[in-house]
């Protein structure tokens, strides 16, 4: 019995020390601490596309809306709005008839924001399209939830859908695409090299013009030296 029980105490032993073993090398191998570097880095996306061109104007995308496209769009808005003639409030106001009428205002007594209050102005196309496009942009504090339409011609469908119901307002003029400046005043005419040309319109005077052309008047000395010689030798024959 002390035989047997001698070998369990050894085997024991044994494999106790077999895993103080395998711990040591796997604490070599794997060792503890803090990383050297937290977390993993994350390469930003590019971003191209619409992201770097320039936003057309609503007035422009306007011009190509079509309704019907903008119903489609409107199912997003359904549901906290209606927009029928008389429609009930819901989670946002009636919206019949809203292009043309004064922000905030109205729409039986519905409960806006003070911060869309205090916009003031009336919801024509351009606040309209900054509105759909961002919400909380607009109007900081806003109750309005909905995240905005980045799609601009998504957009104009929709403004021209929410114009069509009750209001009517005729469309902006599209901006001429490709229009020059409008130009400036002529710069004033300038003369040789570049200088400015002489204001009264006179030539400016030469080198020619500051000679003496004057004829000498009537016994006055001549200035002729040979006349000069002939007269002193006249007056030595006298």
């Amino acid at each position: 019995m002390d035989n047997r029980t001698n070998t369990i105490a050894g085997w024991v032993l044994a494999g106790c020390g077999a895993a103080l073993g395998l711990s040591i090398v796997g604490g070599m191998i794997f060792h503890d601490g803090p990383p050297e570097k937290f977390g993993f880095p994350i390469e930003a996306a590019e971003e191209t596309g619409a992201a770097g061109a320039a936003e057309v104007p609503i007035a422009t995308l306007l011009a190509t809306a079509d309704v019907a496209k903008g119903a489609e769009v409107f199912k997003k808005c359904a549901a906290c709005h209606t927009i029928t003639q008389g429609g009930p409030n819901g989670i946002g106001p009636n919206l019949y008839a809203t292009m043309g009428e004064a922000i905030a205002q109205g729409k039986a007594g519905f409960a806006f924001s003070d911060a869309l209050k205090s916009k003031g102005g009336k919801w024509d196309f351009e606040q309209m399209s900054a509105w759909l496009t961002s919400p909380r942009k607009f109007a900081p504090g806003t109750k309005m939830t909905f995240a905005g339409i980045g799609n601009g011609q998504d957009r104009a469908n929709v403004i021209a859908y929410l114009n069509a119901q009750g209001s009517n307002l005729p469309l902006p003029a599209a901006p001429a695409a490709g229009a020059a400046p409008t130009p400036g005043p002529a710069p004033a005419s300038e003369g040789p090299a570049g200088a400015p040309a002489n204001p009264g319109g006179k030539a400016d005077p030469t080198t020619d013009d500051l000679a003496n052309k004057a004829t000498p008047a009537t016994g006055a000395p001549s200035v002729d030296p040979a006349a000069a010689v002939r007269g002193a030798k006249e007056d030595a024959k006298k």
